[in-house]
């Protein structure tokens, strides 16, 4: 094999002649005086005059700022380059630019391979681990990665036929930043993300799937919340709503918490100092919120405290009990819930006479749930899974880099080492 042709392999590029290749020391900085390679390079004879937004071949308009260096893979422990003209051309579309070169993108200072290194590290490893492998800033991973993820969704329509689809919400930052996920229930795939947490940033995903596709939607999975509705409701008016029982079981929760509160409160009657009896409640706040198989033997002591000492919490805690069993019921959960709800009527207790209120209005989405044996459980475990990227990515300056990340981590589309074989 030719030394170019060498040269071609080791750099990982197509479509370019190696012109030469030279060492040399590096220019004033951090790594002044350390050695680099550096291969000087032109595209071969198809690839050159092209546009660099839409690879057109274009007339030459001048030599643009003359030469210019990609960083490269590196090679062994020295640090790689390659060097080149970067004449500009005049597109009838996009107007004046530089000349597309076939080893990198347009606008980037790396090179394909550099990038899909740094892109598959990324959903991979730790950001110490990429940022010291690949000698690049944290800010210039997030570039990298989004720019991957911006040719692997051109290059697919992830949002072909669609079905059923789970959405939610999860907190990326504080001072309520959200993002707002849809997950693709048949291929377990994240599908969509964006930054907002109302009707408008919904209805964007709805404008980007189109009306055709919306109307072939046949289940969406989401909790009750109105700014989910309202969006559904318009886009897929035919689509079966469905409500996770997760999150009815965390309404009697919290209906449960709000009665502890009450009953705490009125054991400290009115001090602002705690008394045994408050005290007692609040250790009991972990037995009344776990299910009762998960309970150890001193949680289950508290219990019957709690139920001799105050039988309205009891009656409360059985309630949320009983609303979990119901919601478990398989084909009978609608007559095991509307059992529960004729019981939560006549409890009088405030919260949970206002719970079954709310689950009436929302009967239809709660008991599709055990219909279509559909639950938003996915959701929130790509949920979970985008925390941990959220954590990983915590430093990127703009959000459209942890959705690029999350994406080709959870989305389908995992880049590839370079260099190697399609599995």
């Amino acid at each position: 094999m030719q030394d170019k042709r060498i040269w071609v392999r080791l750099f990982g590029v197509e479509k370019t002649v190696i012109e030469q290749v030279e060492a040399e020391e590096s220019e004033a900085g951090d790594d002044d005086g350390v050695l680099v390679i550096v291969a000087h390079a032109r595209p071969a004879k198809g690839r050159r005059q092209r546009c660099g937004v839409c690879e057109r071949r274009c007339a030459k308009y001048d030599t643009g700022e003359g030469r210019r260096r990609w960083r490269a893979l590196d090679l062994g422990v020295v640090r790689a380059f390659i060097e080149a003209d970067a004449p500009r051309v005049s597109c009838p579309e996009h107007g004046v630019t530089v000349a597309a070169v076939p080893w990198a993108r347009h606008g980037a200072g790396h090179t394909y391979a550099f990038d899909a290194q740094v892109a598959w590290l990324a959903t991979c490893c730790s950001k110490t681990a990429v940022t010291q492998l690949m000698r690049i800033g944290w800010r210039t991973v997030g570039a990298v990665v989004a720019r991957v993820w911006a040719d692997a969704e051109a290059q697919t329509d992830r949002l072909a036929g669609l079905r059923r689809i789970g959405i939610d919400e999860i907190s990326y930052k504080k001072r309520h930043k959200y993002l707002t996920v849809v997950v693709d229930h048949d291929s377990g795939r994240l599908l969509w993300a964006e930054p907002g947490r109302d009707k408008a940033t919904l209805n964007r995903f709805f404008d980007l799937l189109g009306p055709e596709r919306a109307a072939r939607i046949t289940h969406v999975s989401a909790d009750a919340a109105d700014w989910v509705a309202g969006p559904v409701a318009k886009h897929c008016p035919d689509a079966v709503r469905v409500m996770d029982p997760f999150h009815t079981v965390k309404w009697a929760t919290d209906a449960l918490d709000v009665v502890r509160r009450e009953v705490w409160n009125a054991e400290r009657r009115g001090k602002s100092r705690a008394t045994p009896g408050s005290k007692s409640l609040k250790k009991a706040r972990f037995a009344l919120w776990k299910n009762p198989e998960d309970l150890t033997q001193y949680q289950r002591s508290q219990l019957e405290f709690v139920a001799k000492a105050h039988p309205v919490l009891h009656r409360a805690y059985l309630l949320k009990e009983g609303l979990r069993l119901a919601l478990k019921s398989g084909t009978d959960t609608p007559e095991a819930l509307w059992d529960w709800v004729l019981w939560a009527r006549r409890c009088r207790i405030d919260a949970f006479v206002d719970l079954q209120r709310s689950i009436v209005r929302h009967w239809d989405a709660i008991t599709a749930a055990a219909e279509h044996g559909l639950s938003n459980g996915l959701v929130e475990s790509m949920n979970t899974k985008i925390r941990l990227i959220t954590r990983i990515a915590f430093g990127f300056k703009d959000p459209a880099a942890l959705i690029a990340l999350a994406m080709l981590s959870l989305g389908g589309h995992r880049p590839r080492l370079p260099g190697r074989q399609t599995a």
